[in-house]
């Protein structure tokens, strides 16, 4: 097996992941409560780094921080412009506990900043400072749940690099706890239902506003296995009954999209090509039933 691709199954790490997913919501809501509004909520997104998952640098009056999990030292790190830093454990903890230990840090450096109190796109959640029940947490399972987006993000962006037309960037959204890419077509799209826990509809909506094909990877959580993912918005005609590559990928009709389940990348002989072969074969599901002007939204680079 690739030492690069590690194993990660979800069953024994769920309950870890389960409190990880409301921890980064905390410090996602930073992000969220000190930036500007970007087109589809891309100002939200957190940003790997070489030790674990970024705000990068937070406006607070005059003055900036930043928020890193540090997956290494198993520790949240706040620093401030002004030299100053504050550091909470990343241990079993509650939810409560962990979003008290924030707030005390952001007290700690006279960083004022309040955020929402409720996790977004978690049925029933209850409000953070509520959310007393112990939380296990799983430092190896974490840690390689963090080298797995490492690699995830690496062949993302070479998959990104085929496309000319408008795409984010290979971003960690919080919310669902997913590494995601989204490619656009350019044209308008019909207003999406909404319906997205805790969310507001309008927010889903301006998300969707333009039509999509969007692939990433999340750990596995409501499906029960880490996978890559792949869908389009509005999803087309025939979609469901397309030939995704390569072997091992299939449409999902509960989840509307196609999975490749993350062991069928880890234990290929070519972990990079498998992958790239099922986000090129999903996308071209996405492009040709739903008609893109190809030739003008990619390149023939290497």
């Amino acid at each position: 097996m690739n030492s690069a691709w590690p194993p990660l199954p979800f069953e024994p790490w769920q309950d870890t992941h389960a409190g990880l997913h409301r921890w980064l919501q905390v410090v996602g809501k930073l992000k969220l409560a000190c930036t500007p509004w970007t087109n589809h909520s891309w100002h939200v997104a957190l940003a790997l780094t070489a030790r674990g998952l970024s705000t990068g640098p937070l406006a607070c009056g005059e003055r900036f921080f930043q928020v890193d999990f540090d997956f290494l030292t198993h520790r949240l790190l706040v620093q401030a412009s002004d030299g100053g830093s504050a550091a909470v454990p990343l241990e079993a903890q509650s939810v409560a506990r962990f979003h008290g230990g924030v707030q005390q840090a952001l007290d700690s450096l006279g960083l004022a900043v309040a955020i929402s109190p409720a996790p977004c796109e978690i049925p029933d959640a209850l409000p953070f400072a509520q959310d007393e029940a112990p939380r296990p947490y799983d430092a190896d399972a974490v840690q390689r749940y963090w080298r797995i987006l490492l690699q995830a993000e690496r062949v993302l962006r070479i998959f990104r690099t085929r496309f000319t037309g408008k795409c984010s960037p290979v971003h960690f959204f919080w919310g669902a706890a997913d590494l995601a890419v989204t490619r656009f077509s350019g044209r308008r799209a019909p207003a999406h239902p909404g319906g997205v826990p805790a969310l507001a509809d309008w927010v889903v909506r301006e998300a969707y506003s333009h039509e999509v094909s969007s692939a990433g990877f999340w750990a596995g959580a409501g499906l029960g296995y880490p996978a890559f993912y792949s869908y389009a918005y509005p999803e087309p005609v025939g979609f469901a009954d397309w030939k995704v590559g390569p072997a091992g990928a299939f449409y999902s009709a509960q989840l509307r999209e196609f999975i490749l389940p993350y062991d069928v990348v880890r234990e290929a002989e070519n972990p990079d090509e498998t992958l790239l072969a099922f986000l090129q074969s999903a996308y071209d599901a996405a492009a040709d039933l739903g008609k893109w002007d190809r030739e003008s939204l990619e390149c023939d680079l290497p």
